[in-house]
């Protein structure tokens, strides 16, 4: 299914390629269209009048989110492992270790109720490092606007996980 977007020359014509492309390599075709989706996102916010390959500029974006995708993945996976090895070696305590997977599991659930934009906002600064400046420049948002959504978020995240304290 092509996105009714606006009409670039030279990049629609390559979008079920880019699905099938990516379908293969990632063995799930939902996660292409996500991928597919951030790539036309990325394209069409970008100078791209002036590309001489439109096939190849698509899949090299496509790659290049893919592979952001990944490290952001591993370094919230180095992050969960790094608090559960520190809650184990500081406590040697099971109970301890058993909290911490708990209060892991309810941080992503709390965090799956609340906007995209919020969730999105929480993992770029907390978990990526991302300066307010940053994040408001990626959403096209307000400086002002990052930090209401950070409040929101941390709120929500307060009030969810108050009665989780050991």
């Amino acid at each position: 299914m092509t996105p009714k977007l606006p009409r670039r020359p030279g990049f629609f014509e390559h979008y079920e390629e880019l699905i099938g492309t990516w379908t293969r390599r990632l063995r799930n075709r939902q996660q292409a269209e996500d991928l597919a989706h951030d790539t036309f996102v990325r394209v069409l916010e970008s100078d791209s009048a002036a590309v001489q390959q439109p096939r190849a500029y698509l899949h090299q974006t496509a790659r290049n989110i893919a592979v952001d995708g990944y490290r952001r993945e591993d370094r919230r996976g180095a992050m969960e492992s790094e608090a559960i090895d520190h809650s184990v070696s500081s406590s040697g305590d099971p109970e301890h270790f058993m909290h911490a997977i708990q209060l892991a599991d309810s941080i992503e659930r709390a965090l799956t109720e609340l906007p995209l934009n919020c969730r999105k906002v929480f993992v770029w600064q907390k978990i990526e490092g991302l300066t307010q400046a940053e994040i408001a420049e990626r959403l096209g948002l307000s400086r002002n606007m990052v930090e209401k959504y950070m409040i929101r978020t941390l709120r929500h995240l307060r009030d969810r996980l108050d009665g989780l304290q050991p």
